[in-house]
């Protein structure tokens, strides 16, 4: 009979606060035996509420992207053009430095095969949306609009995860290299946009 108060809503909570508790790298390191602890059962027992500890950490990685989404579009609502870029680039920095495992949670490719992946391909889908919708003022065409979000990704996660992971050690300030970086971006953007297809 499955223990009073738990559930597999619960456990995913349970698996959110251990991965805030431990850093950057925290989702990587998750296991069934710390949830298990963090209730005082053992760890068979969780198997009640889910069956593998990758359907707990598909749990944490859907519930990651949903709250990173929710965060980015907090930051871009009402934005258009360069202005929606700079908010957006901010609001992924904040949220990463204000939630690294969870950040990281959230770069997790849904498989498109993968049955079990289908909710977490929605919400990475409605993240894309996001991000998506802060670029159209730059009306790129579609497949071009790819290469756009693929650079802008590519350019702000590879400054956040050397800044989560201490990896800049020079004596520049980091939020002035942070906005060189987003204001590249911006006139990047912009020739992008300019040139054909």
């Amino acid at each position: 009979m499955p223990r009073a108060g738990l559930s597999r809503q619960t456990l995913t909570e349970t698996a959110l606060a251990i991965i805030d508790d431990g850093g950057p790298r925290a989702f990587d390191n998750l296991t069934l035996a710390a949830v298990a602890a963090r209730h005082g059962v053992s760890t068979p027992s969780l198997y009640k509420h889910v069956g593998s500890l990758a359907d707990l950490r598909r749990d944490v990685a859907v519930a990651s992207v949903r709250d990173f989404t929710h965060a980015l579009s907090e930051a871009s609502v009402g934005r258009a053009g360069a202005d929606a870029v700079v908010a957006l680039a901010g609001g992924l920095r904040a949220y990463a430095e204000a939630s690294p495992a969870r950040y990281l949670a959230a770069q997790h490719a849904a498989d498109p095969d993968d049955p079990a992946d289908a909710a977490l391909g929605e919400a990475s889908g409605q993240a894309l949306a996001v991000t998506m919708n802060a670029l159209r003022g730059y009306d790129f065409p579609p497949d071009r609009a790819i290469d756009a979000v693929r650079a802008f990704r590519s350019a702000i996660h590879g400054f956040v995860l050397l800044e989560l992971e201490g990896g800049f050690g020079l004596s520049r300030d980091l939020d002035t290299s942070f906005d060189a970086l987003v204001t590249m971006l911006v006139r990047g953007l912009a020739e992008l946009a300019s040139q054909p297809d």
